[in-house]
Protein backbone atom coordinates (compact mmCIF):
# COMPACT_ATOMS: atom_id res chain seq x y z
CA UNK A 1 0.00 0.00 0.00
CA UNK A 2 1.24 3.47 -0.39
CA UNK A 3 1.01 6.38 1.98
CA UNK A 4 -0.59 9.70 1.76
CA UNK A 5 1.08 12.50 3.45
CA UNK A 6 1.33 16.25 3.66
CA UNK A 7 4.51 17.14 2.84
CA UNK A 8 4.32 20.53 5.17
CA UNK A 9 4.02 18.39 8.08
CA UNK A 10 5.36 14.85 9.40
CA UNK A 11 1.97 13.14 9.69
CA UNK A 12 1.69 10.21 7.15
CA UNK A 13 -1.70 8.35 6.55
CA UNK A 14 -2.14 4.76 4.83
CA UNK A 15 -4.24 4.76 1.22
CA UNK A 16 -4.56 2.20 -1.25
CA UNK A 17 -1.77 2.49 -4.31
CA UNK A 18 -3.23 4.08 -7.19
CA UNK A 19 -1.81 5.48 -10.67
CA UNK A 20 -1.50 8.85 -10.92
CA UNK A 21 -2.83 10.71 -13.89
CA UNK A 22 -1.22 11.16 -17.17
CA UNK A 23 -0.78 15.27 -17.17
CA UNK A 24 -0.40 17.76 -20.52
CA UNK A 25 3.44 18.37 -20.29
CA UNK A 26 4.95 21.87 -20.75
CA UNK A 27 7.72 23.81 -19.54
CA UNK A 28 8.62 24.90 -15.90
CA UNK A 29 7.26 28.61 -14.92
CA UNK A 30 8.10 31.09 -12.50
CA UNK A 31 5.13 30.38 -10.55
CA UNK A 32 5.57 26.66 -10.42
CA UNK A 33 9.09 27.06 -9.61
CA UNK A 34 8.37 29.13 -7.19
CA UNK A 35 5.47 26.58 -5.32
CA UNK A 36 7.84 23.78 -5.36
CA UNK A 37 10.55 25.35 -3.85
CA UNK A 38 8.57 25.98 -1.00
CA UNK A 39 7.07 22.31 -1.02
CA UNK A 40 10.96 20.93 -1.64
CA UNK A 41 11.69 23.25 1.92
CA UNK A 42 9.20 21.55 3.64
CA UNK A 43 9.56 18.01 2.58
CA UNK A 44 13.24 18.38 3.44
CA UNK A 45 12.52 20.07 6.58
CA UNK A 46 9.57 18.06 8.14
CA UNK A 47 10.58 14.38 6.64
CA UNK A 48 14.68 14.01 7.62
CA UNK A 49 14.87 12.34 10.53
CA UNK A 50 16.71 13.86 13.41
CA UNK A 51 18.51 10.81 13.81
CA UNK A 52 19.70 11.03 10.13
CA UNK A 53 23.95 11.65 9.66
CA UNK A 54 23.85 11.46 5.53
CA UNK A 55 22.20 12.67 2.83
CA UNK A 56 23.00 12.79 -0.96
CA UNK A 57 21.36 15.44 -3.29
CA UNK A 58 20.54 14.17 -6.92
CA UNK A 59 21.18 16.72 -9.38
CA UNK A 60 22.98 19.62 -7.17
CA UNK A 61 22.80 23.03 -9.11
CA UNK A 62 22.96 25.48 -6.53
CA UNK A 63 23.20 25.76 -2.45
CA UNK A 64 19.35 25.82 -1.34
CA UNK A 65 20.25 22.41 -0.50
CA UNK A 66 22.23 23.31 2.23
CA UNK A 67 19.34 25.49 3.65
CA UNK A 68 16.39 23.02 3.04
CA UNK A 69 18.11 20.37 5.36
CA UNK A 70 18.21 20.12 8.91
CA UNK A 71 21.11 21.03 10.80
CA UNK A 72 21.43 17.27 12.15
CA UNK A 73 22.73 16.39 8.92
CA UNK A 74 26.45 16.03 9.40
CA UNK A 75 27.51 15.41 5.82
CA UNK A 76 25.43 16.37 1.93
CA UNK A 77 26.77 14.57 -0.83
CA UNK A 78 26.66 16.07 -4.20
CA UNK A 79 25.86 14.80 -7.66
CA UNK A 80 25.45 16.61 -11.01
CA UNK A 81 22.58 16.56 -14.03
CA UNK A 82 24.83 17.78 -16.06
CA UNK A 83 25.92 15.40 -18.99
CA UNK A 84 29.52 14.97 -17.81
CA UNK A 85 28.35 14.52 -14.19
CA UNK A 86 30.12 17.77 -12.91
CA UNK A 87 29.49 20.13 -10.58
CA UNK A 88 29.22 23.77 -12.28
CA UNK A 89 31.78 26.43 -10.88
CA UNK A 90 28.37 28.25 -9.55
CA UNK A 91 26.69 25.39 -7.66
CA UNK A 92 30.48 24.71 -6.07
CA UNK A 93 30.10 28.23 -4.90
CA UNK A 94 27.01 28.79 -3.61
CA UNK A 95 27.29 25.67 -1.46
CA UNK A 96 30.25 27.14 -0.03
CA UNK A 97 28.89 30.07 0.92
CA UNK A 98 25.27 28.79 2.37
CA UNK A 99 27.79 26.14 4.10
CA UNK A 100 29.75 28.86 5.85
CA UNK A 101 26.84 31.03 6.52
CA UNK A 102 24.76 28.07 7.77
CA UNK A 103 27.68 26.40 9.56
CA UNK A 104 26.17 23.31 9.71
CA UNK A 105 26.58 19.85 7.48
CA UNK A 106 30.16 19.26 5.85
CA UNK A 107 29.54 19.21 2.06
CA UNK A 108 31.43 16.40 0.01
CA UNK A 109 31.59 17.50 -3.30
CA UNK A 110 31.28 14.81 -5.76
CA UNK A 111 32.13 15.20 -9.43
CA UNK A 112 29.52 11.79 -9.98
CA UNK A 113 26.06 11.79 -12.48
CA UNK A 114 23.13 11.34 -10.66
CA UNK A 115 22.25 7.97 -12.94
CA UNK A 116 25.79 6.50 -11.92
CA UNK A 117 26.69 7.24 -8.41
CA UNK A 118 30.45 5.96 -8.36
CA UNK A 119 31.47 8.02 -5.27
CA UNK A 120 29.14 6.29 -2.89
CA UNK A 121 29.24 2.80 -1.47
CA UNK A 122 25.74 0.48 -1.00
CA UNK A 123 23.55 1.18 1.60
CA UNK A 124 25.50 3.97 3.51
CA UNK A 125 23.26 7.04 2.91
CA UNK A 126 20.35 8.04 5.07
CA UNK A 127 18.93 10.55 2.94
CA UNK A 128 18.31 11.06 -0.83
CA UNK A 129 16.55 14.18 -2.08
CA UNK A 130 15.80 14.53 -5.35
CA UNK A 131 13.98 18.07 -5.87
CA UNK A 132 13.23 19.30 -9.43
CA UNK A 133 15.96 17.31 -10.86
CA UNK A 134 14.97 14.40 -13.08
CA UNK A 135 13.64 17.01 -15.79
CA UNK A 136 17.10 18.43 -15.69
CA UNK A 137 18.66 14.92 -16.13
CA UNK A 138 16.54 14.04 -19.28
CA UNK A 139 17.01 17.19 -20.53
CA UNK A 140 21.69 16.27 -20.16
CA UNK A 141 20.84 12.70 -22.15
CA UNK A 142 20.92 10.95 -17.91
CA UNK A 143 18.59 8.01 -16.94
CA UNK A 144 15.98 9.89 -14.60
CA UNK A 145 14.88 6.32 -13.74
CA UNK A 146 18.24 4.45 -13.13
CA UNK A 147 18.85 7.70 -10.34
CA UNK A 148 16.04 6.46 -9.13
CA UNK A 149 17.76 2.77 -8.39
CA UNK A 150 20.92 4.22 -7.45
CA UNK A 151 19.41 6.31 -5.02
CA UNK A 152 17.74 3.03 -3.35
CA UNK A 153 21.06 1.57 -4.06
CA UNK A 154 22.99 3.97 -1.78
CA UNK A 155 20.38 4.36 0.95
CA UNK A 156 20.53 2.18 3.93
CA UNK A 157 17.55 -0.11 4.50
CA UNK A 158 14.70 2.07 6.57
CA UNK A 159 16.27 5.41 4.88
CA UNK A 160 14.29 8.01 2.89
CA UNK A 161 14.05 9.19 -0.94
CA UNK A 162 12.41 13.01 -0.89
CA UNK A 163 11.36 13.65 -3.81
CA UNK A 164 9.73 16.96 -5.34
CA UNK A 165 9.45 16.15 -9.06
CA UNK A 166 7.33 16.39 -12.36
CA UNK A 167 4.51 13.88 -12.55
CA UNK A 168 5.35 12.88 -15.79
CA UNK A 169 8.69 12.30 -18.03
CA UNK A 170 8.73 11.12 -21.51
CA UNK A 171 5.45 9.69 -21.19
CA UNK A 172 6.05 7.84 -17.68
CA UNK A 173 4.54 8.67 -14.23
CA UNK A 174 7.47 9.60 -12.10
CA UNK A 175 4.88 8.20 -8.37
CA UNK A 176 4.05 5.06 -10.76
CA UNK A 177 7.68 4.00 -11.71
CA UNK A 178 8.44 4.87 -7.88
CA UNK A 179 5.67 2.62 -6.56
CA UNK A 180 6.52 -0.45 -8.72
CA UNK A 181 10.61 -0.72 -8.66
CA UNK A 182 11.19 -3.92 -7.70
CA UNK A 183 15.10 -4.16 -8.91
CA UNK A 184 17.82 -2.14 -7.94
CA UNK A 185 19.86 -2.75 -11.16
CA UNK A 186 19.04 -2.45 -14.88
CA UNK A 187 15.63 -2.20 -16.14
CA UNK A 188 15.77 -5.94 -17.59
CA UNK A 189 16.27 -7.23 -13.97
CA UNK A 190 13.57 -5.28 -12.68
CA UNK A 191 10.82 -6.13 -15.30
CA UNK A 192 11.73 -9.87 -14.69
CA UNK A 193 11.25 -9.20 -10.92
CA UNK A 194 8.01 -7.40 -11.08
CA UNK A 195 6.53 -10.76 -13.27
CA UNK A 196 7.30 -13.05 -9.77
CA UNK A 197 8.37 -16.10 -9.51
CA UNK A 198 6.92 -19.43 -8.03
CA UNK A 199 7.71 -21.87 -5.33
CA UNK A 200 8.40 -25.06 -5.54
CA UNK A 201 4.80 -25.81 -5.40
CA UNK A 202 4.08 -23.70 -8.37
CA UNK A 203 2.75 -21.12 -5.90
CA UNK A 204 3.68 -17.33 -7.35
CA UNK A 205 5.54 -14.94 -5.31
CA UNK A 206 4.56 -11.51 -4.44
CA UNK A 207 7.20 -9.23 -6.25
CA UNK A 208 9.47 -7.52 -3.96
CA UNK A 209 8.93 -3.94 -3.98
CA UNK A 210 12.52 -1.85 -3.34
CA UNK A 211 10.15 0.79 -1.21
CA UNK A 212 8.05 -0.74 1.08
CA UNK A 213 6.02 2.93 1.94
CA UNK A 214 6.09 5.78 -0.77
CA UNK A 215 3.86 8.59 0.90
CA UNK A 216 2.76 11.22 -1.49
CA UNK A 217 0.62 14.24 -2.59
CA UNK A 218 0.15 16.45 -5.40
CA UNK A 219 1.85 20.03 -5.39
CA UNK A 220 -1.14 22.43 -5.66
CA UNK A 221 -1.21 26.30 -6.76
CA UNK A 222 1.23 25.42 -9.86
CA UNK A 223 0.60 25.23 -13.57
CA UNK A 224 2.97 22.24 -14.35
CA UNK A 225 1.75 18.90 -12.38
CA UNK A 226 4.30 18.20 -9.81
CA UNK A 227 4.35 15.26 -7.34
CA UNK A 228 5.88 15.06 -3.75
CA UNK A 229 6.79 12.75 -1.24
CA UNK A 230 8.58 10.17 0.66
CA UNK A 231 10.03 6.86 -0.02
CA UNK A 232 11.03 4.53 2.99
CA UNK A 233 13.22 1.78 1.49
CA UNK A 234 12.35 -1.89 2.64
CA UNK A 235 14.76 -4.37 4.79
CA UNK A 236 14.48 -6.40 2.13
CA UNK A 237 15.40 -4.99 -1.16
CA UNK A 238 17.54 -6.29 -3.20
CA UNK A 239 16.11 -9.34 -2.60
CA UNK A 240 13.98 -11.50 -4.91
CA UNK A 241 11.18 -12.99 -3.75
CA UNK A 242 12.60 -16.73 -3.34
CA UNK A 243 15.25 -14.84 -1.49
CA UNK A 244 12.65 -13.26 0.78
CA UNK A 245 10.03 -16.10 0.88
CA UNK A 246 13.26 -18.41 2.29
CA UNK A 247 14.57 -15.79 4.85
CA UNK A 248 10.86 -15.24 6.03
CA UNK A 249 10.95 -19.06 7.27
CA UNK A 250 14.09 -18.64 8.83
Amino acid sequence: AALKTNVASSSVVAVPRRSSITELYMGLDAVTYLRTEWVSAALCTNQTPRSADVCLQLGTEDGRAVTFIPKTIRELITSSAEADGKLTVTARRQLKQQADRRNAAIITYADQRCDDLTEVEDETVDVVISLQAADRMRENGQDWKRSVREAARVLKPGGRFLFCEKKELEGEEYLAYLENLSSLKDEEDEEAAAEGETTEEGDELEPTYVFEEVGFDDVDLVIVPHIAGVAIKSEDAGLTPAERAAKAKE
